[in-house]
């Protein structure tokens, strides 16, 4: 299938806090302005530059207006970490990492624009033959009907299931070697918070770069 009249139709796994990675991933791609480029979640944590990886994705979106930026579960956790609930989980979870990278002196603080950036982080999006969510869908149930936790939180029920959407499902949160390609579904998380790599698909072509 050729790249329609808007470009490709690209997707981005999970981050990390890799802005190394990231940096030399968007080098590769070189996503167009008029592009949808689609970043499936978990920008921070484990990784050590999780604010080095909002601040990019924040200045990226004002050169590329249709970049979409989702969920992950760790932004989840941040936020519940910020707001004083699971505060161990967070932590247990990489979550010190993404704090020193907030640090100032003997404390962290949190940008304005980094807060209004992940408390408006959307759980999904939908494009004509594709649907975008960070870890998956709960087998037997519309897009319209899943739990917010299992779009964050889903793994093997979700992925060793036969379920079809009538879409593409591309999606992140479980570590594979490389890019997963099954009937119905597209897997993108390639490691990079666990020493793997940074992985971008072109989804209509099935065209993969990685870092």
């Amino acid at each position: 299938m050729g790249v329609s009249d808007q470009g490709r139709l690209l997707a981005v796994g999970d981050i990390h806090g890799q802005l190394a990675k990231l940096r030399e991933l968007m080098e590769r791609v070189r996503p167009l302005p008029g592009e949808r480029i689609v970043f499936l979640g978990d920008y921070i944590d484990r990784g050590p530059e999780a604010k080095g990886v909002i601040d990019f994705l924040l200045d990226f979106s004002r050169g590329h207006p249709r970049a979409v930026f989702l969920r992950g579960n760790h932004e989840a956790m941040f936020l519940d970490f910020l707001d004083g609930r699971a505060q161990e989980l967070y932590l247990y979870n990489g979550g010190l990492r993404t704090l020193e990278s907030y640090r100032e002196g003997k404390s962290y603080r949190i940008p304005e624009r980094h807060w209004q950036f992940l408390r408006g982080l959307p759980l999904c999006h939908e494009e004509q033959d594709f649907i975008f969510v960070h870890a998956g869908l709960r087998p037997g149930l519309s897009l319209q009907e899943q739990d917010p936790r299992d779009l964050l939180w889903i793994r093997g029920d979700f992925i060793d299931s036969g379920c079809s959407w009538g879409k593409t499902v591309v999606f992140g949160h479980t570590p594979m070697p490389s890019p997963l390609f099954l009937e119905g579904k597209i897997g993108l998380d390639t490691g990079a918070g666990q020493g793997g790599r940074l992985s971008c698909c072109e989804v209509r072509q099935r065209l993969c770069w990685s870092v």
